[in-house]
């Protein structure tokens, strides 16, 4: 039974070791809420996005993803950077255990240029039956734009042409664009990218929701979480993340270090690496984020964490409720055996928190309360408020990204010249 949304819990914060959060922040804070909600802003669409679970567009956009999950055994969702990670990251978080039966598996192409990727792609998806979902807005990224030619040359060998732009599905500009034109010219099922929402702010868009919903997983769910993370209490908490992280890099801290103890969120902390590092990196400012995985990179990382350099502080995602669990057998460690492995799990989370607050590192807990599409909608609206936030306290505008392009000048450089 779906619990009532007044029933379920929202994120919780605990800040360990962290600086007060400036009042003065704070009342900056109301101001730049105010300026994000006006709509008068650029860039700011994505901060309406979990009110349009009612538009005619979801409901095309749920129609479309069933029929999809109905009529292939693989997606192919093409795409990279806020085009991928966000729905990759909600189907590590959720997929596994609320996807529905029998729903094709999601793969991805385009998020990288490398052959042997691709090549191995291929081979794993020769004998399934495959539809396509490409994601760009311009149609021209490069990652992007030669996966879908791989991919397409593939449908069309297979099936015909014809039958080929039946299985190809776009997510790209309402206008403009050569993935547009194509998408009209060869009849593509097609969804919009909003021109006002970026690509890391994305994720509760048909960019996120169409390859989860095409897995079974109940957008509803995500979008009610998000409007949780927009009520008054933790909108609050996200204000106060913000003016926190502020003070914490005015005091020297200048790389922050996402945490997690559960394996499913190693994507959605590749998300969160995107998304404050894309936002807050200009003008010669912004906390640099990096990404660990415990215990894992205990056994590398923490000799650097315990007695390193002190440039960070670390925010812990922490789910309160794992899906599974498992017994330690008798053979084990005596200590161990007997005991379940999300204790000894917790145990280690817990020790760790002792052992970094002994050394006088600053920790800021988020408090997960389970794996579900309900959690995924909290987390990724929270962290993109407290990104905004941020942001604009740092004096940067956090909706652009004027330095991606140049590697992407030289990149073009180099090929012409060659």
């Amino acid at each position: 039974m779906t619990k009532k949304v007044s029933e379920k819990r929202a994120l919780r914060l605990e800040f360990l070791g962290c600086p007060a959060a400036p009042a003065a922040s704070l009342a900056r804070i109301e101001a730049i809420h105010e300026g994000l909600v006006s709509g008068r802003e650029a860039f700011t669409g994505w901060v309406g996005l979990p009110w349009r679970d009612e538009s005619e567009e979801t409901a095309r956009l749920i129609e479309t993803a069933a029929r999809i999950g109905a009529q292939c055994e693989v997606l192919a969702v093409i795409g990279i950077g806020g085009s991928y990670l966000g729905a990759r990251a909600a189907l590590e978080i959720c997929g596994k255990y609320h996807a529905a039966p029998g729903a094709p598996e999601i793969l991805f192409a385009g998020l990288n240029i490398s052959g042997t990727y691709h090549a191995e792609l291929l081979d794993r998806i020769k004998d399934k039956d495959v539809r396509l979902c490409v994601i760009s807005k311009s149609g021209t990224t490069t990652e992007p734009n030669i996966a879908f030619a791989v991919l397409k040359d593939l449908l069309i060998e297979r099936y015909g042409k014809a039958e080929a732009a039946k299985r190809i599905c776009a997510i790209t500009d309402p206008a403009g664009g050569t993935l547009r034109a194509e998408a009209e010219a060869e009849g593509y099922e097609s969804f919009v990218i909003p021109p006002d929402v970026g690509g890391r702010y994305s994720v509760l868009s048909p960019v996120g929701l169409l390859p989860l919903a095409a897995a079974g997983i109940d957008i509803g769910e995500v979008l009610a979480g998000a409007r949780r993370a927009a009520e008054d209490d933790l909108r609050g908490s996200a204000a106060k993340l913000a003016a926190v992280r502020k003070a914490l890099l005015d005091g020297g801290k200048t790389v922050e270090i996402f945490e997690h103890y559960e394996p499913s969120l190693f994507y959605f902390a590749e998300w969160l690496k995107q998304l404050y590092g894309e936002s807050e990196g200009k003008n010669g400012t912004g906390l640099f984020p990096a990404a660990l995985s415990f215990s894992t990179d205990l056994h590398s990382m923490g000799q650097f964490l315990q007695e390193g350099n002190p440039i960070f502080f670390e925010t812990l995602l922490d789910v309160a409720e794992a899906p599974r669990d498992l017994l330690v057998p008798a053979g084990a460690d005596p200590l161990l055996a007997g005991k379940s492995m999300n204790e000894i799990n917790r145990a280690a989370a817990e020790g760790v928190i002792a052992a970094h607050r002994a050394a006088d590192i600053p920790i800021v807990r988020v408090g997960i309360p389970d794996l579900s599409p309900y959690s995924f909608g909290q987390l990724v609206y929270f962290f993109e408020l407290t990104c905004a936030y941020t942001g604009r306290l740092m004096g940067v505008d956090p909706f652009n990204q004027p330095g991606v392009e140049q590697y992407k000048r030289e990149m073009k450089r180099l090929l012409t010249n060659n």
